[in-house]
């Protein structure tokens, strides 16, 4: 999954951990900062995941 990122979004410092205690999702941090969750998610067989990112307000800059 870090691969896939990684080479997604053309960023060699995403990391991909997992998460205490979860065994369906893990943590996606660039660098120290945490950016969100991947959930992965099997039905009828087939596995998907989903990549969940929460944007504050006070992270976007102002709009003119």
């Amino acid at each position: 999954m870090e691969k896939y990122l990684r080479q997604t979004f053309r960023l060699d410092t995403i990391q991909v951990t997992a998460r205490p205690q979860k065994d369906d999702s893990a943590e996606v941090n660039i660098g120290d900062e945490f950016i969100g969750v991947i959930f992965r998610d099997e039905d009828e067989g087939e596995v998907s995941y989903a990549f969940q990112m929460a944007i504050l307000d006070i992270d976007l800059p102002e709009s003119a």
